[in-house]
């Protein structure tokens, strides 16, 4: 059986290395992008089944991009993933599935990754 595929959103390279070692450790297969317009070029050419999206990246924000997204797959699990827990008010936030404050603890990224992907 071929592994969930998860697309990994952030323009910070140290949470993209964190994150995908930690998701990949879990048993599923990992995508990264840096920035919006990448994350939606990989979405279009090679659907994955979770994203897990920054919010505040350079260009295109996470939360265009989860709007992009939404309109393409409604039903795609999107995880909001930032350091600031302020953007949990931003009602574009509010379409995103889970919204989790970035940290060096991934407990409570990879349990949500597991509630949409088992």
């Amino acid at each position: 059986m071929a592994k969930k595929k998860v697309l990994l959103v952030d323009d910070e390279e140290s949470i993209l290395l964190l994150y995908s070692e930690e998701i990949e450790e879990e048993g599923f297969a990992v995508e990264v992008a840096h920035n919006g317009d990448q994350a939606l070029e990989v979405f279009k050419q090679s659907p994955p089944d979770l994203v897990i999206l920054d919010i505040n990246m350079p260009g295109m924000n996470g939360i265009e991009v989860l709007r992009q997204m939404k309109d393409i797959n409604a039903d795609l699990p999107v995880i909001l993933s930032s350091a600031y827990p302020e953007y949990k008010e931003d009602l574009g936030a509010w379409a995103s599935d889970e919204y989790i404050v970035k940290s060096a603890n991934t407990d409570e990224l990879k349990a949500a990754v597991h509630k949409y992907l088992d």
